[in-house]
C-alpha cells in the first residue's frame, strides 16, 4: 500500500475481515491467504460515518498542538466520547469546537479523533489525533503497547514485597526496584457489565501494571501514593488490578469495596480530607510517543490536579 493511503496493518487486517479486500474481483476474507505476483487486489474503504456531534465551547488545558495532532489535560469529571446517557458536553463535543468541526475519522471511526480514552473520573493526558495520518501511527502504538503512560493513584494501604499475602496473590510477582508487577487477562464481569474483572488462564485481554510506591501515609501505613506504569491499556486496568491486589484506589465507587481509611492513623484532617475525595484518585501524569508524522520524540507531564494536590498537601502535613 502507498504510504499516503495511511493503513496499518491492523486497520488492513480488518478490511480483509470485513470483506473489503477482492482478489480478481472475488473476496479475499482470510487475512493468511498467499498472493502472487501479478495478483490484482482492490480496497474499498468505507467512509467515515456520519455522527450527530455538535460543537461546543468548552475549555480546554492544551498542553501541545500542531497539524496532527494535539495533547490535552483532561479534568475530572469529563468525559472522553459521547454515549449513552452522556450525549454531548464531553471532550470529543469541545475538541470540535475547537478544531472548526473538523477531526480525524479513520475508516468509519465513531470516535473522531480518539486513539485512546481515560475514564471520566480520571484526570490527566490524552492525545488525539487531528489528521487520518496521525491515527494511524499513534493507533499502531498503543497497539504495540510502546506508548508510555505512567499515573499516580492512592491507594489503600501499602503495596510492600515483604507482605507475603501480596506475593502469594495470583497474577502479582516483586518487580524492579521494590516494586510490583501484576498482569492477568481482562474482561467484562460475567455479571455486572459495568465492571472489568480479572481472569487466568488465557481467559480475557492480556494485561500488565507496574506498581511502585512513592509516598506512605498513615502511623502505621494505611495508604500510599504510587507510580502506575502501563505496560498494556485496557478498560479500567489500573482500578481492576489494584482493587485485585487488594490495594483499592481511594474514591473508587465501582472497585473501592468497602474498606475504610484508619483516622486514628491518618490524623483527623487528613482523614476527613480523604473522605471528601469525590472520585478515583488516579491521574494520568505522563504521556510519551514518537510524533507519527515527524518522528519526533514526544514526552508531556501534568502536575497533580488541586484536588488531589490539596489532599496529598493535608497527607503530609501535621497529624492534627
Amino acid at each position: 500500500m502507498p504510504e499516503a493511503a495511511a493503513l496499518s496493518r491492523t486497520r488492513l487486517a480488518r478490511l480483509i475481515a470485513e470483506g473489503a479486500v477482492t482478489r480478481a474481483g472475488q473476496v479475499l476474507d482470510d487475512p493468511r491467504a498467499r498472493v502472487a505476483a501479478g495478483d490484482e487486489i482492490t480496497i474499498t474503504l468505507p467512509e467515515a460515518a456520519e455522527y450527530d456531534l455538535r460543537p461546543q465551547d468548552i475549555a480546554l488545558d492544551i498542553r501541545f498542538e500542531d497539524d496532527d495532532l494535539l495533547v490535552v489535560n483532561k479534568p475530572a469529571g469529563l468525559v472522553v466520547h459521547p454515549a449513552p446517557g452522556t450525549p454531548d458536553g464531553t471532550l470529543v463535543n469541545a475538541l470540535l469546537h475547537h478544531f472548526g468541526g473538523n477531526l480525524s475519522g479513520v475508516g468509519g471511526e465513531k470516535r473522531p479523533g480518539i486513539v485512546h480514552r481515560i475514564d471520566k473520573d480520571t484526570s490527566g493526558l490524552l492525545v488525539v489525533a487531528k489528521s487520518d495520518r496521525a491515527h494511524h501511527g499513534l493507533a499502531d502504538q498503543f497497539a504495540a503497547h510502546s506508548v508510555r503512560r505512567a499515573y499516580l493513584a492512592l491507594c489503600h494501604g501499602v503495596p510492600d514485597t515483604a507482605d507475603p499475602r501480596l506475593l502469594g496473590t495470583r497474577g502479582v510477582r516483586a518487580g524492579p526496584g521494590g516494586g510490583i508487577v501484576i498482569t492477568s487477562g481482562l474482561a467484562r464481569h460475567k455479571t455486572d457489565r459495568q465492571r472489568q474483572a480479572v481472569y487466568f488462564d488465557g481467559q480475557g485481554r492480556h494485561a500488565v501494571t507496574h506498581v511502585r510506591v512513592r509516598e506512605r501515609f498513615g502511623t502505621p501505613p494505611c495508604l500510599a501514593l504510587v507510580e502506575c506504569r502501563l505496560e498494556t491499556g485496557r478498560t479500567h486496568q489500573i482500578r481492576v488490578h489494584m482493587a485485585h491486589a487488594g490495594h483499592a484506589l481511594i474514591g473508587d465507587p465501582v472497585y473501592g469495596g468497602r474498606r475504610r481509611l484508619s483516622a486514628a492513623a491518618l490524623g483527623p484532617a487528613a482523614h476527613r480530607a480523604a473522605h471528601r475525595l469525590d472520585r478515583q484518585a488516579l491521574h494520568a501524569a505522563e504521556l510519551g510517543f514518537v510524533h507519527p508524522v515527524t518522528g519526533a520524540d514526544m514526552l508531556f507531564e501534568a502536575d497533580l490536579p488541586r484536588d488531589l494536590a490539596d489532599l496529598l498537601a493535608q497527607l503530609r502535613g501535621p497529624r492534627a
